[in-house]
């Protein structure tokens, strides 16, 4: 029953109906108006997108007839945009199917314009575009190609434009709506507006050039570097929060910015930030040397941006599943635009390689980006498109919903080749990642690879361990638990799900590679650099000195989060030492106790320069602690337990001057390292800085021989 204001409403709306019917500016589906219409050419192509992707209704259902086409052959584009144009022209079409179906019928266009079945997509596509541009006429180039049935349809609209805004004005009184986007289902609906607003991501060719000149180059062009995603308006950008070399931009911007040499040359490269998600984790885990196997076919631009973050000397990424020579071609000209000179194209689909192929025994990570639902992105055509993936799924997007059926076909695909990936018996890593929302597509498919055992292999089993990307967000520490990163599709980023596969250690302990790596991604690694070891000698010698640099509060995070790490797993303590004055911090791994005071500094001390004032106290603590060592009672045979070797490299330790002394030494700093090799390599000192008599002769820091170093990660 109608209240009093929802018949005067109506009784309003429809005065308004009849008297400017005429200016049809409300009565449209979208806000978004194209008003000039597209090329004959388009409106052919996503007829025929359409209807290769329409729901097919049951014969007492159906409305309007499409005839009986089907798996039609995928037209040719001109180019990217036409092929853009064409794509979201039909996926638009798909959401309103039901309505422009019945806005046919109510109308009486459907009657009274008897068609060929076959062409009834095109009306229903052009249908679309018409009222989406306010039924104002099209503007046709002169120089256009004219398609004959596409002039015949905008023919026969043109003649029933009032009947078709009246019917839709009917329609959007009845419901009581301001747009017929209200029609759609609220999954839909909500995508469509974070579509609409989802920053920019581009990353960074580094083979081309470096993120420091890029940067410059936007600010030469006008625009400001802001901090903040949050900040992004107008000429703006910012840094990505994971990964490094991931710029992003608003979305406004995109057609000024695909214009500028930057995109043209690919030294900047579109993509979605999944995509790029995916590549970094691969990366995190790779040694200089390594091969990639890239399982799945993914876009050409994924494979770009691997290439770019490996050595194009040292190491190959092997694409698996290029079967046609026209996309070999493709890919090989886009790569040899962007510089990848180190990417192998393998026709064979991954599953049909034998994981003890000659040609990918030096591959240790395998990087698989399956066919998925697509569940998580916002902006599925655009995404679809540039990822080369499944335009059979427009349909179920189109619903907001994917059929049981569908989802169940692509998870049997997905743990398939999850499952053949951990056969490889040399690959030491796996990275699996999605764009889908869906439980069966991420968690379930990971757990069945984990618990899947290769017969006849002695290889370690997988375990999952987490990303080593950095955590941005209290729901990402949150979930950081999960040891999977999970980003939920949001105004700022499509959905994603990332989840990294390595091998268990033998000796069922969590090593330090894998513990430092994980304090770099918590951000407890910031500040430090470190200088490559010089190349190993013939003849043996002993380990040399890392160089790092990093300040004394780090210092302190890295043994807090090292003692966390490793109290379950090793007997190993970790603890910082303070000095009684205060001059530095130190980490040290010890066995015993250690002493409770460091001597006191000399009255002599005083006069020294800072340099030797801390050699003094290095060498001085030495002496203490050998002093201390031989009034400790070595425990009985019977009481004294095997250990398992460990090596372990601590942090460098960093003697600052103290403010006190007033002087600003510019020489280098101090820098002492801490080995310990198990009970049988233990040397009869803990602590062992460089001689002090050496230093009296040089005021410069003593170089040591150049020997092989193990770095952190």
């Amino acid at each position: 029953m109608l209240t009093v204001k929802s018949a005067m409403e109506l009784q309003s709306s429809s005065l308004e109906m009849v008297n400017e019917i005429s200016s049809l500016d409300d009565l449209t589906i979208s806000d978004k108006a194209n008003s000039t219409g597209y090329p004959d050419y388009v409106y052919f192509n996503a007829a025929t997108i359409f209807q290769n992707n329409h729901v097919e209704k049951p014969q007492d259902q159906q409305l309007v007839d499409y005839g009986k086409l089907t798996n039609l052959p995928m037209p040719a584009f001109e180019d990217e945009k036409s092929q853009s144009w064409s794509f979201e022209l039909a996926f638009n079409t798909l959401k309103y199917q039901d309505f422009l179906e019945d806005l046919m019928i109510d109308s009486c266009f459907y009657p009274s314009n008897p068609t060929h079945d076959d062409l009834t997509s095109l009306v229903v596509v052009m249908l679309y575009d018409f009222q989406d541009r306010k039924f104002q006429p099209r503007l046709c180039l002169a120089d256009e190609e004219e398609i004959e049935e596409v002039r015949e349809v905008e023919k026969c609209l043109n003649s029933f434009k009032t009947k078709i805004a009246a019917s839709l004005a009917r329609c959007r009184i009845k419901l009581d709506i301001l747009t017929i986007d209200y029609l759609l289902p609220e999954t839909v609906r909500t995508k469509q507006e974070r579509a609409s607003t989802l920053p920019l991501y581009a990353w960074v060719n580094t083979i081309k050039t470096s993120l420091e000149d890029v940067c410059n180059s936007l600010v030469r062009e006008g625009f400001f570097k802001v901090k903040s995603i949050t900040e992004l308006e107008g000429l703006t950008f910012c840094q990505d929060l994971h990964c490094q070399d991931l710029l992003v931009f608003p979305a406004h911007l995109k057609a000024d910015l695909c214009g500028m040499e930057l995109f043209t040359d690919y030294r900047l490269v579109f993509q979605d930030k999944s995509c790029s998600l995916a590549v970094h984790s691969a990366k995190a885990l790779m040694n200089m040397d390594d091969n990639v196997i890239i399982g799945s076919m993914a876009s050409g631009l994924t494979i770009a941006h691997m290439s770019t973050l490996t050595s194009q000397n040292t190491s190959k990424i092997f694409v698996c599943g290029v079967k046609s020579k026209s996309q070999q071609e493709q890919l090989r000209h886009l790569f040899t635009q962007m510089h990848c000179k180190n990417i192998k194209l393998i026709p064979d689909t991954f599953t049909d390689i034998e994981p003890t192929d000659a040609r990918l025994q030096k591959a240790k990570i395998v990087l698989l980006l399956p066919q998925c639902t697509v569940s998580g992105v916002s902006n599925p055509v655009e995404f679809i498109l540039n990822e080369n993936r499944d335009a059979g799924l427009l349909q179920d997007l189109s619903r907001g919903s994917i059929s049981e059926d569908k989802l169940n076909d692509l998870v049997k695909h997905q743990e398939q080749i999850l499952t053949h990936a951990v056969k490889f018996p040399r690959v030491q890593a796996v990275v699996y990642c999605t764009c889908s929302v869906y439980p069966e597509e991420n968690e379930n498919v990971v757990k069945k690879a984990l618990a899947y055992k290769v017969e006849g292999n002695q290889v370690q089993p997988y375990r999952l361990s987490p990303p080593v990307l950095p955590l941005c967000s209290t729901l990402e520490i949150e979930k950081a638990s999960e040891k999977c990163l999970k980003l939920e599709p949001s105004e700022i980023n499509n959905g994603c799900f990332v989840a990294v596969l390595t091998r268990e250690d033998p000796s069922g302990t969590v090593s330090v590679k894998d513990v430092l790596a994980r304090a770099a991604a918590k951000g407890l690694l910031d500040g430090i650099k470190t200088i490559k070891p010089a190349k190993k000698e013939r003849r043996k010698s002993k380990p040399a000195t890392q160089t790092t640099i990093a300040s004394s509060g780090t210092q302190d995070r890295i043994a807090e989060f090292l003692k966390k790490e490793s109290k379950e797993a090793t007997n190993i303590v970790i603890k910082p030492y303070i000095s009684n004055d205060s001059l530095f911090r130190e980490s040290k791994t010890h066995i015993s106790n250690p002493p409770k005071r460091l001597p006191k500094a000399t009255p002599s001390m005083s006069k020294m320069s800072p340099v030797k004032k801390i050699l003094s106290k290095s060498s001085a603590t030495e002496r203490h602690y050998e002093r201390r060592r031989s009034n400790v009672a070595r425990p009985k045979l019977e009481e004294m337990s095997v250990l398992k070797p460990v090596e372990m490299i601590l942090p460098p330790v960093i003697c600052r001057s103290h403010s006190s002394y007033g002087c600003n030494s510019k020489s280098p700093p101090h820098l002492s390292y801490f080995r310990w090799k198990g009970r049988h390599s233990l040397p009869r000192n803990l602590l062992t800085p460089t001689s002090s008599t050496k230093m009296s002769k040089h005021n410069d820091t003593p170089t040591s021989p150049a020997k092989p170093s193990r770095p952190w990660l």
